[in-house]
């Protein structure tokens, strides 16, 4: 079954980003796409500002830090918090680096 897996962090330009591409090339049986929760950030960065078609176009949610849960319940309410699953991964990591990609494959059930 083809599931629709969003993954939103920051700037959209490290985490989220490296779980789009690393899953999506990883397992093909579902759509992904990543997006950044911060305006500021996303547009000093050039990347994917999240909005509310994104989240209702997700099955399943996955975000890296508790404020991302905070953010978008300040803006939605609580309409999309069922599909949210906090990963808990600090921005303390480069795009695709060993111990970022390692902490993804164990937080999410994305190879099962």
């Amino acid at each position: 079954m083809l599931v629709n897996i969003l993954f939103l962090c920051t700037a959209n330009i490290q985490r989220s980003k490296t779980a789009e591409e690393l899953f999506r090339a990883a397992n093909k049986k579902h759509q992904y796409k990543s997006a950044g929760l911060s305006s500021k950030y996303v547009q000093k960065a050039n990347s994917t500002l999240c909005n509310e078609e994104m989240l209702k176009w997700a099955d399943r949610i996955y975000v890296f830090e508790q404020q991302h849960i905070d953010r978008i319940k300040e803006h939605t309410g609580d309409v999309y918090l069922p599909k949210i699953t906090n990963l808990n991964i600090p921005d303390n990591y480069q795009y695709f680096q060993r111990e970022l990609v390692l902490l993804l494959f164990e937080g999410t059930s994305l190879f099962h």
